[in-house]
């Protein structure tokens, strides 16, 4: 049914114009001056610290594409794989519905190296299996050592049920370490068949998806100031936290989204500060990185072009 082709576009534009509002109503006392302030602030060492967090977060984004391509057991150079994950996750991250987008992307790069239709649809399976994976890692590690970051967001469960729920989902990371080992049969999906990956993969995933998760995260806290700043660990729940809303969303690049509930999750700091940092955090991870994915598809249009001629 067409219908529901729009369905997610609308909800994302839902999500940005409620989270706006609520923005809105929380930032009325605060002026563009204001955060302007906490820009010039940051030191000039936070934003170089910033900026490097940046590049390692999209390396480890084209870790993902490696760990899949393994899997299927192709080989592909290293530098297609991270020009094309780069620009997958730079347009997909602005555009929102990162899953369809980066299907898309995906799919008219990798179809030029072989890969079917099907492989393409493991592939990128597989790399939001490994986001999602690294998402419940950190999450679960933080649950056990950090607690007090789930009560930032809601006050009622106490600190030891955080920790049981961190360990429940660690229990639940072994057993799919353990099917691994075990090698059990594949997961199916219509005509689509999902094989555990090897164990050797499954480490790369456990490493990989929690070392992109926490160079984002690093980015904010490079940019926030010492004056009332949690620390990194905290920054880091409140990020997966916000950065997981913001996905779910489906709000294209998590407009509003994301800075609602991080300006929930550190309420106690100086809120101009916190929007400053979130500016750089969207500066080196949304928009420089979607400027030169342009120019890499305008690049790669072209050399597909000419090769046709």
């Amino acid at each position: 049914m067409k219908w529901k082709k729009f369905i997610w576009p609308v909800i994302g534009l839902a999500a940005v114009a409620f989270s706006v509002w609520l923005l809105y109503h929380e930032l009325r006392g605060i002026s563009i001056e204001d955060v302007g302030d906490g820009l010039a602030a940051i030191p000039l060492h936070g934003w170089v610290l910033a900026g490097l967090s940046s590049i390692v977060a999209y390396i480890a984004l084209a870790g993902y594409d490696r760990i899949a391509l393994n899997h299927l057991g192709k080989r592909i150079s290293f530098l297609f794989i991270t020009l094309c994950s780069f620009t997958t996750y730079a347009l997909s991250h602005n555009i929102g519905g990162s899953v369809l987008s980066g299907a898309v992307i995906r799919y008219r790069a990798y179809a030029t190296k072989g890969l079917t239709g099907q492989e393409i649809g493991v592939l990128v399976a597989l790399c939001s299996f490994t986001f999602v994976l690294g998402a419940l890692l950190l999450g679960a590690l933080l649950l056990i050592g950090e607690p007090e970051v789930l009560e930032r967001f809601v006050d009622l469960l106490p600190i030891s049920a955080s920790r049981t729920t961190g360990f429940v989902i660690l229990a639940l990371i072994g057993l799919y370490i353990f099917g691994s080992w075990l090698q059990l049969r594949p997961l199916r999906i219509g005509d689509l068949q999902i094989h555990y990956p090897r164990l050797a993969i499954v480490a790369r995933q456990l490493v990989i998806g929690p070392m992109e998760l926490m160079a984002a995260a690093a980015i904010i806290y490079f940019a926030l100031p010492e004056q009332g700043n949690p620390g990194y660990f905290i920054v880091l729940g409140v990020f997966v936290i916000s950065f997981s809303v913001a996905l779910l969303s489906h709000a294209p690049g998590g407009l509003g989204v994301l800075e609602v509930v991080f300006l929930a999750g550190l309420s106690d700091m100086d809120p101009a500060a916190v929007l400053a940092a979130l500016v750089v955090f969207r500066l080196f991870y949304l928009i420089i990185p979607l400027i030169l994915a342009l120019f890499v598809v305008l690049f790669f249009e072209k050399s597909q072009f000419s090769r046709r001629v």
